[in-house]
């Protein structure tokens, strides 16, 4: 199962908390609360400093698209980053305790999360020509340039995601100095 996705039209669910929103890009499995989800990826717009929610047994990536960025800080001295470089990714555990700092005005973010010990997966930036439908699943996301994936041409924002049994499907890059956000995901082997 293949589905494309498009930021822009993606809707936007506001914080409790009021300080940023939400888009969901994809959930595993598909319509699972925010206590049920096996992975999750979503673009978040942190608008207000604040404490992140807890995700108890889930690891966290976050990476900057644009904006000043903010400072992430965890309350037993793990984690004190400034997440102000774009598409450089970071991990952390979902359950330790973090604030956020805002470095300047709002920030938008790229975020994948993982049931630890069901799944683990990865996210990376990559600037040449893949093939999704390798890995059990996965994400793609445009960041720069347009990439063809069959009889579709991507453009910033415009991805896919895809979950067991998908046919494999080629993405390449059209235009000089492409991006594209890469998440491979596979589950953790049972005992």
């Amino acid at each position: 199962m293949v589905q494309f996705f498009d930021l822009a039209s993606t809707p936007s669910v506001p914080w409790k908390n009021g300080g940023g929103s939400t888009r969901e890009l994809a959930c595993w499995p598909q319509g699972a609360g925010m206590d049920g989800f096996e992975w999750r990826v979503s673009v978040a717009t942190i608008a207000a400093a604040g404490p992140f929610s807890a995700f108890p047994g889930v690891d966290r990536q976050i990476m900057l698209l644009d904006g000043d960025g903010v400072h992430l800080r965890s309350n037993d001295g793990q984690l004190d980053h400034d997440l102000d470089q774009p598409w450089q990714p970071l991990a952390f555990k979902g359950d330790v305790a973090v604030d956020c700092d805002m470095l300047g005005g709002p920030s938008t973010d790229f975020n994948l999360m993982v049931r630890r010990g069901r799944w683990h997966g990865g996210l990376q930036v990559t600037r040449h020509a893949r093939v999704a439908g390798r890995t059990r699943a996965g994400l793609c996301m445009v960041l720069r340039g347009r990439w063809r994936c069959g009889e579709e041409v991507l453009e910033p924002g415009q991805g896919l995601w895809w979950s067991d049994g998908t046919a494999e499907n080629a993405l390449e890059p059209l235009d000089a100095d492409p991006a594209l956000a890469w998440i491979d995901l596979d589950m953790e082997p049972s005992d």
